[in-house]
């Protein structure tokens, strides 16, 4: 105990998760933003991109559910220093990587990586909310925006410099492996873990933790969608320029962003369930007026509140997931972080059918109707007695 109150204070251990959501942003930002040079470097087509694109996606899937099973067992902090060291390891045989089957190799255990580093850094954020005695998990998911901001921001300055992407890679592995095995040692402990016979019980998802889940997905399938499809409405739909139509994007990440720094502040006025529901009608009703008002300002504003309305939403799902009861945090966010991950890939997909047979207007008008059912589920999320 007394290490546990000298050198691992929460406010220590705040800034220690902080440290991995920042870089967990910056590390998967990395790999994203030099996909152009990579492809360019293997020979790969469309599909084959698409195939690695997929081996991120499943590794962190897989991943996630044996973390959540880990982080119950063993406590949250004896996973993600591992779990830390393999994401930013894995890191760097894609950037050196001569053949197809390397990299796909490479990018499932990034993806892995990846996975178990966010099941478990959301575990012990909870734990040092707890520690603190109020909301302070929305700022953390900030950071994991503002990472994400950092690590594409450094990987097109490394591309406009001609820094290869194997140098570049292993920079951010280096710097990222050495970041997180020295934040892990500020980490608190974790409270409930389970062992024996409890570790290996419970194996059903309760169905509060899945209709959390639903929500998550909601939610993520409305990011997914604005990345890939914000700047196709304002290109093809109201024949903007290559500058406005990249605007709109700009716009969605800035607000999520900053509003995401303003949650915690948020929920503590107002609770979350009346946090999630006003975020949800802001979503829902910003993004769909400006679909109907069909201008470009119009839109662009629309996509701020977009961003705005979604920004606090994720972070109260996963609180509300974590807390339900401690004794399987971890599992339950693996569950619920496994669907918000489908809805993130489903996004661009749901969006890209409904256009084909009703234009993108009625495409983009998916996710803020999403958001509408987001806010009349917002009880969903009340904290459990």
């Amino acid at each position: 105990m007394s290490e546990l109150v000298g050198t691992r204070t929460p406010r220590r251990a705040r800034w220690a998760v902080t440290v991995y959501f920042a870089l967990t942003g910056a590390g998967l930002a990395t790999w994203t933003a030099r996909i152009p040079e990579i492809k360019r470097d293997l020979g790969l087509d469309d599909g084959q991109v698409t195939l690695a694109l997929f081996s991120v996606a499943a590794g962190s899937v897989l991943a996630m559910q044996v973390a959540g099973r880990l982080a119950d067992r063993f406590g949250s902090e004896r996973v993600m220093g591992p779990a830390g060291v393999l994401l930013a390891v894995s890191l760097l045989v894609p950037g050196f990587a001569g053949s197809l089957p390397v990299l796909l190799a490479g990018l499932l255990a990034f993806g892995a990586g990846h996975g178990t580093v966010d099941v478990s850094m959301n575990a012990q954020a909870l734990l040092v909310q707890r520690r603190y005695g109020r909301p302070i998990v929305s700022t953390f998911h900030a950071m994991f925006s503002v990472g994400g901001l950092l690590g594409a921001g450094a990987g097109a300055l490394a591309a406009h410099l001609g820094i290869g992407v194997g140098t570049h890679f292993a920079v951010v592995a280096a710097v990222t492996g050495v970041l997180l095995v020295v934040a892990r040692r500020a980490l608190v402990e974790s409270e409930h873990v389970r062992s024996g016979p409890q570790a290996r019980g419970g194996r059903g998802v309760p169905g509060a933790i899945v209709f959390l889940g639903v929500l998550a997905f909601f939610c993520s399938l409305g990011e997914g969608s604005m990345a890939d499809w914000s700047p196709l409405y304002l290109s093809d739909v109201l024949d903007s320029g290559p500058a406005v139509a990249a605007v709109g994007y700009a716009v969605f990440s800035a607000a999520m962003a900053t509003f995401r720094f303003l949650g915690d502040r948020l929920v503590s006025r107002f609770g979350p369930v009346a946090l999630v529901r006003g975020c949800g009608l802001i979503a829902g009703v910003g993004l769909g007026a400006a679909l109907l008002v069909h201008q470009e300002v119009a839109a662009i504003i629309g996509f701020g509140l977009f961003g705005v309305g979604l920004s606090c939403i994720i972070p109260q799902v996963f609180n509300a997931a974590g807390s339900r009861d401690p004794s399987r945090s971890a599992r339950d966010l693996a569950q619920v972080s496994t669907l918000g991950y489908g809805g993130l890939l489903a996004g661009p997909v749901v969006i890209g059918l409904v256009t084909q047979s009703f234009g993108l207007t009625v495409g983009l008008a998916v996710p803020a109707a999403l958001a509408l059912l987001v806010a009349a589920s917002a009880g969903a999320v009340r904290p459990r007695s």
